[in-house]
């Protein structure tokens, strides 16, 4: 069952920021209070749902503060995609394009996605750079891309399109 929420009240934007034409969308406020905190891994927690996930992949830094309590509330596992030099030990990573340069995802391959079901989960979807490079970590890893939830999507930048799987986002704006 859909339950009704907007997360835009518990929004921050900030135009202008980090530079002239770019709206800032700030998810603290929605972090501060329990009680929207609550509805927003609850609804989190029914969109992912129907993914049917064995992990939850969080993605770094801030897809982390979602990915562990929808892993705990869908009876699943989580693994963390860090940034470049973060993870010990034999990593995958795959590079993204920045609007100026590169970074690059990594996944320890000792993660043990082959034959699971995985959900991406992040804070925002933009160009897709960041999730789509995630995704691939996810195949070369073994694992099954079954869906990617994120809290905020900016549609104008059709970053879904460069996913290979079904994308949820709670609260849409262009820019």
């Amino acid at each position: 069952m859909t339950t009704v929420f907007s997360l835009d009240p518990h929004i921050s934007k900030t135009p202008g920021f980090p530079k002239e034409g770019i709206t800032f969308y700030d998810i603290s406020p929605a972090l501060e209070n329990a009680v929207v905190l609550r509805q927003l891994i609850s609804r989190m927690a029914e969109v992912a749902r129907r993914f049917e996930p064995d992990i939850i992949a969080g993605i770094d830094a801030r897809g982390f503060l979602f990915a562990m309590p929808l892993a705990l509330d869908l009876n699943c596992g989580t693994v963390m995609i860090r940034k470049a030099g973060k993870l010990p030990g034999k990593v995958l990573e795959e590079s993204y394009a920045l609007e100026y340069g590169t970074a690059r995802l990594s996944l320890q391959s000792s993660r043990a996605l082959t034959g699971k079901r995985v959900v991406l989960c992040d804070d925002l979807l933009a160009t897709g750079g960041t999730l789509a490079a995630a995704a691939k970590l996810i195949s070369r890893a073994g694992g099954t891309l079954s869906g990617a939830v994120c809290v905020i999507e900016l549609t104008g930048l059709n970053g879904r399109e460069k996913l290979p799987c079904d994308v949820v986002a709670l609260q849409h704006y262009e820019f």
